[in-house]
């Protein structure tokens, strides 16, 4: 072989070989563990869905994936390490409502922008809410608690888990549409306190999980009235979901999702979603996390989520404007 058909046949080998360095990329991905960051401490909502779909997901990847939980700050320090991260692919946030669609409005100054700094891969779960009541408020249904509160307007009292909370953000934008006036009691410590403080009778309702308070609505103890979800849940059949009570704009409750930093491989959004998926319709999965008051909940691709989050995003600036802005 003379010197130019080498140097020909060479060139020739090169381009064919990073010609090929996509797919290789593609077919390895992951070679190595992956991290998933939790905005919040072990034992909570996100931790819990978080390690029931680990086990699943390490399967499926064929690598180990290790939860990170990174509480504090109202999730925003979670957020930040995840942001902040390689966007390798290789770190991966479970975010929820309150991280990912309220804080971006309770902190303006903070540096992360959710929209702006992550990939959305897909939603996961969706943990429904219900307006809850108290036996001592004299109503069993919908249009009788509305015409109750217009005639105690500024007398009954509801709870939440903070002035930033997601139950008290339902709470606002549910007075606003149904046009009644009630009176704002946060609590400290979580949905927890706010749940025991309805139970208890010092508030006479809330929106609150409906996982929290499955025990005292069998047992009489409390009444929900409508719950904010798509459809009707498996938990209460014969309750009305907030849309068929008149409140289209009522379909959420504390979703969750999975998040890639900005510049994350298309490779790794594909598998991930992919991954996800798998992971969350397994029978198991679904079994334990219908268990734990929550509904899996996948989006239709990573492009459906990210339209989603903005929309949620949208949601709570209006209603966190309308109420004078919220300091944490």
């Amino acid at each position: 072989m003379n010197r130019n058909n080498f140097r020909i046949t060479l060139a020739l080998a090169v381009l064919c070989s990073a010609s090929a360095w996509p797919a290789l990329a593609a077919e390895s991905y992951p070679s190595r563990p992956l991290r998933m960051v939790v905005p919040f401490a072990p034992g909570g909502a996100s931790d819990l869905i978080a390690r029931l779909a680990q086990p699943r997901l390490a399967q499926e990847l064929g690598q180990q994936v290790v939860i990170d939980n990174r509480s504090g700050a109202s999730g925003n320090i979670g957020v930040e390490v995840a942001a902040k991260a390689l966007p390798d692919g290789y770190t991966m946030l479970l975010g929820n409502v309150g991280t990912m669609a309220i804080n971006p409005s309770i902190f303006p100054k903070f540096p992360v922008r959710p929209v702006r700094d992550f990939i959305a891969v897909t939603q996961v779960v969706d943990v429904p809410v219900g307006l809850a009541v108290h036996p001592s408020v004299p109503v069993k249904t919908m249009p009788e608690f509305i015409a109750y509160a217009k005639a105690q307007k500024g007398k009954l009292n509801f709870g939440s888990a903070g002035s930033g909370s997601n139950g008290r953000l339902e709470m606002e934008q549910f007075m606003r549409l149904a046009g009644i006036e009630l009176t704002h009691i946060p609590y400290k410590g979580g949905a927890g306190a706010a749940a025991t403080a309805l139970v208890a009778g010092e508030v006479g309702l809330a929106f609150v999980s409906i996982a929290s308070v499955m025990p005292h609505v069998k047992s009489g103890r409390l009444r929900i009235l409508g719950v904010s979800a798509p459809r009707r849940i498996g938990a209460l059949p014969d309750v009305a979901i907030m849309p068929e009570l008149g409140f289209k704009e009522m379909t959420t409750g504390s979703w969750q999702g999975v998040y890639l930093p900005l510049g994350a491989p298309k490779a790794a959004i594909a598998r991930l979603f992919d991954v996800w998926h798998r992971a969350m319709a397994d029978a198991e999965v679904t079994r334990r996390v219908n268990e734990s008051g929550a509904e899996v909940i996948l989006s239709k691709s990573p492009a459906e989520f990210a339209q989603f989050m903005k929309l949620q995003n949208d949601r709570f600036a209006l209603v966190i404007k309308q109420i004078g802005g919220i300091t944490e």
